[in-house]
């Protein structure tokens, strides 16, 4: 948890002293506990395994839980005056930990795995597939377990973001605080044979991004448009009534959020490094609202074409069909006129 009073400057802030005047990062009995962990990739670290456990306790026994009481709590210390927190959330991040009564909601005969047409792998570029062999080799049924834990670890956040939420009703905050829920990536659950991030498919490139604002037309609605997580720092410091520098990339989304449905044309982008044969390189892809496009070095190692309206899932790349060489060469346009970050 990180907290901050405009115009004070604090010096415990461990990430940036300049920045914060408070900074708490607990540990809690989830941290304890790792030992009891079923592990299906014992071979991976800990951070990037497939490993879960069914906590006995509450949850605010649990390193989130401590997380939300203590962002309470300095809700409750500075609520006559401004302040700035931000409440970072371990879960679901693997290991996938939760009390036991969030398992409980997800039956696990109740778990259904894709229903994916096999011969979409085959038009599938190799740099495209970060889990090699496929579902790193889990059965069915420890398939559907680590899913189950996934949602659990999910359902168990949400319940502490709920009680932040809560806290700011309590306290009357509701309706003067800008509220901004978002996470750095998306997540694979076996989609393509793929399981976590490092990739450039839909489920993983995507994320969720909630914004709620005073006075914004907007809150409680949902916009259909691409928007990318650089466009936070802007649309915050427009919010807050901050000068922002002139060199920002991203884009202040207060428009979309006083009318969600209003003409809006910038894509997103998302880039992964890969490393094959000991060569490495990036793989890029441009998200419109219709078509996501990908290049794996430049198009040296691939290059994949998905037509969100008709194919949502990306079972059918189009990047070699003939009839989608114009979308596909303005697709690579707009990669090329952003760059390459190497």
């Amino acid at each position: 948890v990180h907290y901050g009073v405009p115009g004070q400057i604090g010096t415990d802030g461990q990430d940036d002293p300049q920045s914060w005047n408070k900074v708490v990062n607990p540990a809690g009995r989830d941290k304890k506990e790792e030992h009891l962990l079923t592990n299906y990739t014992p071979n991976r670290g800990l951070g990037s395994s497939l490993s879960w456990l069914e906590a006995e306790g509450t949850d605010e026994e649990q390193t989130d839980g401590i997380v939300a009481t203590e962002a309470i709590r300095l809700m409750r210390e500075n609520k006559d005056r401004p302040f700035f927190i931000a409440a970072g959330f371990y879960r679901p991040h693997c290991p996938y930990i939760a009390p036991k009564k969030y398992f409980d909601m997800y039956p696990v005969e109740s778990i259904e795995l894709p229903n994916e047409p096999q011969e979409h792998f085959k038009d599938i570029p190799k740099p495209a597939f970060f889990t090699d062999p496929l579902y790193w080799g889990l059965d069915e049924l420890q398939r559907k377990e680590v899913i189950r834990a996934y949602y659990a670890a999910v359902t168990f956040m949400d319940a502490q973001v709920g009680r932040l939420l809560d806290a700011l009703e309590e306290l009357n905050l509701a309706d003067k605080t800008v509220i901004v829920f978002w996470s750095d990536h998306g997540y694979n659950l076996t989609e393509h044979g793929q399981w976590k991030k490092q990739s450039l498919f839909e489920p993983a490139a995507r994320v969720p991004l909630f914004i709620g604002a005073p006075s914004m037309k907007g809150n409680g609605k949902v916009s259909p448009r691409i928007v990318e997580l650089i466009d936070v720092y802007p649309t915050l410091a427009n919010l807050c009534g901050l000068s922002k520098p002139t060199y920002l990339q991203g884009a202040d989304l207060t428009p979309l959020l006083n009318n969600p449905r209003m003409r809006w044309d910038r894509p997103a982008y998302t880039q992964v490094d890969r490393s094959i044969r000991g060569s490495k390189f990036i793989g890029r892809s441009v998200r419109t609202e219709r078509w996501r496009y990908t290049e794996w070095n430049e198009g040296r190692d691939g290059i994949q074409l998905y037509d969100h309206r008709k194919d949502p899932n990306e079972y059918v790349n189009l990047a070699n069909d003939p009839r989608y060489e114009k979308v596909r060469n303005e697709l690579r346009a707009l990669l090329r006129a952003h760059g390459v970050s190497k």
